[in-house]
């Protein structure tokens, strides 16, 4: 969970990294590696984006909540 400013850059910063390694194994991995690879990392991108989502998403006076207040928070809006 993103908490302040510089964990929402360092987090974009880790988003761009893992963004430029899945463009290099598009074209040096083979076909059958790329794919046994990037589903980790894809999933790690997705983790980090929906974080990022949350963080810009949520005012800045309400409180840090844990994932399980967020997830409950999530399923009330529904």
């Amino acid at each position: 969970m993103i908490r302040n400013n510089q964990e929402f850059k360092t987090t974009q910063k880790r988003i761009e990294y893992f963004q430029n390694l899945l463009l290099q194994l598009r074209v040096r991995a083979t076909h059958e590696e790329f794919y046994l690879i990037s589903s980790g990392y894809r999933a790690e991108l997705e983790k980090m984006q929906d974080e990022i989502l949350e963080y810009l998403t949520r005012h800045s006076s309400e409180p840090i909540q844990s994932k399980a207040v967020s997830t409950e928070r999530e399923a009330v809006l529904v």
